[in-house]
């Protein structure tokens, strides 16, 4: 899968591969461990539970590379990817963009399950000519062979993310093709209606049919997956071309480096605003951010000044700047605050924040809905 969510949180690096950091989250250790311990259960040897374990192993470095094969074609494209994060549901890539283009989006969605299918192909050719060819495979319990068990899994892998609904490849595919010739929008609200109706029948089948629980679970993430990537694609083309001057705040307070944060923090609960630009001599020297203050309050005490918390590095914009492209310039740095000061002639002259940006999209839709 390739996305733009937030999965840094709870997360270890492992690496970088490619300039792309590779993280695990936390969550995939308690997977590896239950896998373990159902192979130790059905087994009941150390060997054949080292044995399961290890499959499963292989098997998510099968869901790493189908990753890169996202990253890859990205990187084609001149797009780059921010992390690649092994989920227990799989992995996802954050790539800064799905493509310029439904041709792009089409070929970096594709890109990934073709990955599945050249692995599927060589796992084939090894049990073919290898000396395991004589052993049989059940399609039933998916027990065999390693190699002819890692090509099922993979096709399994390939037909699953081609599914036609978001969040996975296939959903992607979907949209590219919808747009070809037309409207972007349109094509997402589709693929993410059809998604919302495939998690319907997953649920149905789950609950009715087969009695599998899973089921339900992937029901569950497919149609949280096309809400949100409906919501996204809506959001952005409220946003798109549209000057930072619409929807940044012109009347806020500013913070000087001497300002104490129980006097920030009294501004606060006064509802001025969440987070305060620092100035001195007319010059931005910081940010203080809402959640930073909570934490130096309790660390540090209400007398301790605005200039010895304050965020050094942030975004500035400019007032006819399109927002949607400041917004992916502060997005491109994992942690950078999403407050950004606008500058005109170097003088502060407004502030852009995400609420305020959302409330600007929100009466943008209004404004829509109203003239139908």
């Amino acid at each position: 899968m390739c996305g733009k969510d937030e999965h840094v949180k709870w997360s270890i690096l492992l690496g970088r591969v490619f300039g792309v950091e590779v993280r695990l989250h936390v969550t995939f250790l308690l997977l590896l461990g239950f896998f373990g311990w159902a192979a130790w259960k059905a087994t009941g040897t150390l060997s054949g539970a080292l044995a399961g374990l290890a499959f499963h192993l292989a098997l998510f470095g099968c869901v790493l590379l189908h990753e890169f094969g996202h990253v890859l074609m990205a990187k084609r494209f001149g797009i780059r990817t921010k992390d690649v994060t092994l989920l227990p549901i799989g992995g996802v890539a954050r790539l800064e963009s799905t493509g310029n283009s439904p041709k792009q989006e089409l070929l970096i969605a594709l890109a990934g399950p073709a990955v599945n299918l050249v692995i599927a192909a060589f796992a084939f050719g090894w049990w073919w000519l290898g000396p395991a060819a004589q052993s049989g495979f059940n399609y039933e319990t998916l027990q065999g062979s390693f190699p002819l068990v890692l090509m099922a899994a993979n096709l399994f892998l390939l037909g699953f993310n081609l599914l036609p609904a978001f969040p996975m490849d296939g959903g992607r595919v979907l949209r590219a093709l919808l747009s070809w010739n037309g409207n972007r929008v349109w094509a997402t609200q589709v693929a993410s209606n059809v998604g919302r109706v495939m998690a319907v029948l997953f649920a149905f089948a789950g609950l009715f049919l087969v009695n599998q629980p899973m089921l339900l679970f992937i029901a569950l993430f497919v149609w949280i997956g096309a809400t949100q990537e409906n919501q996204s694609v809506t959001t952005d083309s409220y946003l798109a071309g549209v000057p930072v001057r619409k929807t940044m705040l012109t009347e806020f307070r500013l913070v000087s480096p001497f300002h104490t944060l129980e006097e920030v923090s009294g501004w606060v609960l006064a509802g001025f605003q969440h987070d305060f630009p620092v100035v001195a001599q007319g010059e931005v020297l910081g940010l203080i951010l809402r959640d930073d203050l909570f934490t130096a309050l309790r660390e540090k005490g209400p007398e301790t000044l605005a200039r010895d918390v304050m965020r050094k590095e942030f975004v500035v914009a400019t007032p006819e700047e399109p927002i949607d492209r400041v917004l992916r310039r502060a997005q491109a740095t994992p942690g950078m605050p999403m407050t950004i000061p606008v500058l005109s002639g170097g003088i502060l002259v407004g502030l852009v924040t995400a609420e305020n940006v959302g409330e600007y999209v929100m009466m943008a839709a209004a404004l829509r809905d109203g003239r139908r």
